[in-house]
């Protein structure tokens, strides 16, 4: 297997595996997101299929796998800083978007009975799970940096190597 494979398979199963562990402490955990959680998954779904593509034509093309890697650093910047305003909510640094929490007012009778019989919307000020005292948001933003930072020198090297 050769380097840009091997490089876009382990962003893209990192990927997969963070992507499914949040799905998972929504749909089985009880854990219901909140607006910034919602938006900090998009990225790591941008990659996934970013790094299909990558395994796909890696084999022979390394140069638009290093693109591809580059362009997947990027994703997971705009992650990380979205995941710390995330943070910076939680700990009350600042104040989140108008989604995080609000509820709309109803204009008819409707819209009235669905806000009531509905769920209350999950804030974005609150933490719901922590572990050593990181939220997930928290963790979102060191996986995030973690894995930009891979991308990034994968991509380099890729380069580095093409460049012999």
């Amino acid at each position: 297997m050769t380097l840009p494979i091997r490089a876009s398979f382990v962003v893209l199963l990192a990927s997969v595996a963070i992507l499914g562990t949040a799905l998972a402490s929504q749909y089985w955990g009880g854990l219901g997101p909140c607006v910034l959680c919602l938006y900090q998954r998009y990225p790591y779904g941008v990659v996934i299929g970013l790094m299909v593509i990558a395994v796909v034509i890696g084999q022979n093309r390394p140069g638009p796998v290093i693109a591809l890697l580059g362009m997947a650093s990027l994703a997971f910047l705009v992650g990380a800083g979205i995941g710390f305003f995330h943070v910076g909510v939680e700990q009350h640094w600042w104040a989140g978007t108008p989604e995080c929490g609000a509820t709309e007012t109803a204009r008819t009778i409707e819209a009235l009975r669905a806000q009531i019989l509905g769920r209350a919307p999950v804030r974005c000020d609150e933490v719901a799970w922590s572990l050593f005292g990181l939220s997930m948001a928290a963790y979102n933003v060191l996986a995030s940096a973690a894995l930009a930072c891979f991308s990034g020198y994968a991509a380099r090297r890729i380069w580095l190597e093409q460049t012999k």
